[in-house]
């Protein structure tokens, strides 16, 4: 295994605490017999279970050598794959590099195990070739990910030749890109130690669907009508969504990823204090075959804080011309971000600022460079009802309407008001009560 590993090219790039390159180490001292045999079991070990760590991550099964070495293609960004999410494989002299790679590592998918396992009196290796995962509902791995290196492994399982592993794994590059954007919908921003940041893959988003928001129809429909223009390549606004809080603001949000992730778009979350990392995320994903919301929940600042500067800067563009396969969504709740004193309104003090209504412009100016603006108010009573009523019933709650409606008008006494949040933590109470079946 360490000559096959050692020959890679285009793939070759290997941090040297992989588990591809680990494993080539372990085999390199195995097949020159320079190894104490307990410490060999223990490296064996360690890398057995980092394998069998992603495979829990990931919700991977049956063989799991398979399904890491897929998933090692799948996350590798290299020239080669980054060309290929773009337009695909094309001809070229790269081709015939990139096949001796394929070649290697049709060798590493039919590697016998059998010779290492009989000689150290270890059997891990068989154990995972032929592994049964523990499957339940409420295991929090990205089973969109898991589903398609399963099916790419039994692809690659049964190709001839590397002409056959060229074409499968090109192929998927082509269909649903290459690394974490390729099999990932949404993302957190990280900060690093060093002041940098890194981008990491949500694997547990919310699946609820625009259907899933009761009422709201009006603003469902812009919300979609803006970004379905923007996955298609047509020109689109930024986007912000205000109003009272618990009306649904973020749900649709979600939902519109999960609507229009197949389409090839993404989702980064970032939080207020990593606006400073704006220009460098933006530089990180512009040239990738993505569309790329970049989501700001509960956007808002205050007197003192000067991070909307930063999102000015960004959102206007400056000198670069802003990509094309990027908008900001922003959820609010309130209608102009910025908060506002008396004084910032009174022209007539001039202490410290003479053109007092330039300052109020400035703040008041961030609102407008979203092209959009959709408007989430509290329900009406009725509007608050019906919403309740929608919900129990897809819970499969057999309460009478007038019984139902009594009880979720006490509810919203006791806890915040109207709100299509309050409807549903109501129904998610009532689904709990025994008689709210009966």
């Amino acid at each position: 295994m360490y000559q096959e590993i050692s020959q890679l090219l285009m793939y070759g790039d290997l941090e040297e605490d992989s588990i591809l390159y680990q494993m080539g180490e372990i085999f390199g001292r195995y097949a020159a017999g320079e190894y104490n045999k307990t410490g060999l079991v223990r490296d064996i070990n360690t890398q057995v279970k980092r394998i069998l760590k992603v495979a829990t991550d990931y919700g991977f099964d049956d063989n799991l050598w398979h399904n890491y070495l897929t998933f090692f293609l799948m996350m590798s960004e290299n020239p080669f794959s980054m060309t290929c999410e773009k337009v695909g494989a094309s001809d070229g002299s790269v081709n015939a590099l990139v096949q001796n790679d394929f070649r290697i590592f049709k060798e590493l998918f039919e590697y016998d195990f059998g010779p290492i396992e009989r000689d150290l009196g270890i059997s891990c290796f068989s154990q995972i070739s032929n592994y049964k995962a523990i499957h339940k509902k409420d295991l929090m791995y990205n089973k969109n990910v898991s589903e398609k290196v399963r099916a790419l492994s039994r692809q690659l399982e049964a190709a001839k030749d590397e002409k056959e592993f060229f074409d499968a794994v090109t192929g998927f590059y082509k269909d649903y890109g290459v690394g974490m954007f390729g099999l990932n919908k949404a993302f957190r921003i990280d900060d690093t130690p060093n002041g940098d940041f890194t981008f990491r893959a949500i694997n547990n988003m919310d699946t609820v669907m625009l259907d899933d928001l009761v009422g709201y129809e009006i603003q469902k429909k812009k919300l979609v009508d803006n970004t379905e223009a923007f996955v298609q390549g047509k020109k689109a606004n930024n986007v912000l969504l205000f109003g009272d809080s618990g009306t649904g603001k973020s749900t649709s949000i979600k939902a519109i990823v999960n609507q229009y992730y197949k389409d090839g778009l993404r989702m980064i979350e970032i939080y207020k204090h990593q606006f400073k990392y704006l220009s460098e995320i933006i530089a990180e994903i512009k040239n990738r075959n993505y569309k790329f919301i970049i989501y700001m929940d509960d956007l808002s600042f205050e007197e003192f804080e000067i991070e909307y500067k930063f999102l000015k800067a960004v959102i206007e563009g400056g000198v670069e011309t802003k990509p094309e396969n990027i908008l900001i969504y922003a959820t609010s709740n309130r209608r102009h971000l910025i908060k506002e004193n008396w004084n910032d309104r009174n022209d007539q003090e001039n202490s410290n600022d003479r053109h007092h209504s330039d300052t109020v412009e400035e703040k008041l100016s961030l609102v407008n460079r979203f092209g959009v603006t959709i408007n989430y108010s509290k329900p009406t009573q009725k509007e608050y009802f019906d919403i309740v009523l929608n919900l129990a019933r897809r819970a499969g709650v057999t309460m009478e309407d007038e019984k139902l409606k009594l009880e979720a008008n006490k509810w919203e006494l006791a806890h915040g008001g109207i709100s299509g949040r309050t409807a549903e933590q109501f129904v998610n109470y009532l689904a709990s009560q025994p008689e709210a079946f009966k």
